[in-house]
């Protein structure tokens, strides 16, 4: 689908609000990785639009500049987001984690109420390795079968946002996301950490519906990203 200026902005607007919500950020073991997929960052934005291969990055760090993706990202290495999903494309015995996709890889026809799609990562021998990755991909990404960006893709743009967090803030994500109900397509997440978290272990068995009271409040951005 095609995204107007407004509408990647309000996006990154509200990701970013809730990456600032969580609490000693700054602290964490970077799984986010810079443009070239070369080095640990807090956070990265990856925007692609319609009918391009490659896209526009903004990562931590770079002064609010985006900077243009210094490969395709149908490429399978050289970029931020195919090195963030490393131990998600490919087997690894310490990273765990969920994929959510209204539109999952290899299965047609899926009717969800939900549109979101993101993969919640951690490393089981690090407690303050893990990452939120959230984007608008159809069938993307497929669990330890390599990197793959879906050719149909690339004529429609797109938005990836990488988050570096703690493995403390995991069960307040899976909280946010109980309420979206996103339909989980894998999970290799074990019982030892599930039953650490409530707000995951009901996440990924189905207990998304929550209707707890909320204050909504007007929020005017003070920045502007500008392309």
């Amino acid at each position: 689908m095609s995204f107007s200026k407004k509408y990647l902005i309000n996006c990154v607007r509200w990701i970013l609000i809730l990456w600032a919500y969580l609490p000693s950020i700054s602290q964490a073991t970077s799984k986010c990785q810079n443009a070239r997929g070369a080095g640990d960052v807090d956070w990265a934005i990856l925007y692609k639009a319609p009918a391009q291969s490659n896209g526009k990055v903004l990562v931590e760090g770079a002064a609010a500049n985006w900077a243009g993706s210094p490969v395709a990202v149908t490429a399978d290495n050289g970029h931020s987001f195919a090195k963030a999903l490393e131990h998600v494309i490919a087997v690894n015995a310490n990273n765990k984690f969920i994929s959510y996709n209204n539109l999952p890889p290899d299965v047609p026809k899926v009717k969800t109420k939900s549109n979101s799609k993101g993969v919640l990562m951690m490393d089981t021998t690090n407690a303050d390795a893990a990452a939120w990755i959230v984007h608008t991909v159809p069938g993307f990404p497929k669990a330890r079968t390599g990197y793959l960006f879906p050719p149909a893709e690339i004529q429609k743009g797109h938005l990836l946002i990488c988050l570096t967090i703690k493995e403390d803030q995991i069960d307040t994500i899976a909280l946010t996301l109980r309420f979206a109900t996103p339909l989980i397509y894998y999970n290799d997440i074990p019982d030892t950490e599930m039953n650490s978290r409530p707000n995951l272990k009901k996440l990924v068995s189905g207990e998304s519906r929550i209707l707890p009271p909320l204050a909504v409040t007007p929020y005017t951005s003070p920045c502007i990203l500008a392309f």
